[in-house]
C-alpha cells in the first residue's frame, strides 16, 4: 500500500482549491456590484416611497378638482352663448 498522496490526489486537491477560489472571487464581485448599485442610487436623488405617495394623493385630488372646473367653464360657456342671443 502507498502511504504518499498520489497525483490524482494531488489533482483533486488542486482542483478543489480553486473552485473555493473562484466562488470567493465570485462573491467578491457580488459584493462590490451591489456597493456600486446602492452608490449610484444614493447619487440620483430619489424620493421616498411615503413621498411618492403624498405627491400621488396630491395629483389626484388635483385631477377631481380640475375635472368639476372644467364643468362648471363648459357651464359658463354655454350660459354666455345663451346670453348672447
Amino acid at each position: 500500500m502507498q502511504t504518499k498522496s498520489g497525483p490524482l490526489d494531488d489533482l483533486t486537491n488542486l482542483m478543489t482549491n480553486a473552485v473555493g477560489a473562484v466562488k470567493g472571487v465570485g462573491d467578491e464581485v457580488k459584493a462590490m456590484g451591489r456597493a456600486q448599485a446602492d452608490r449610484v442610487i444614493a447619487d440620483m436623488d430619489l424620493i421616498s416611497r411615503d413621498e411618492f405617495e403624498i405627491l400621488k394623493t396630491m395629483v389626484l385630488s388635483i385631477q377631481d378638482e380640475n375635472a368639476v372646473l372644467k364643468t362648471k367653464v363648459a357651464a359658463l360657456e354655454k350660459k354666455i352663448k345663451t346670453l348672447k342671443k
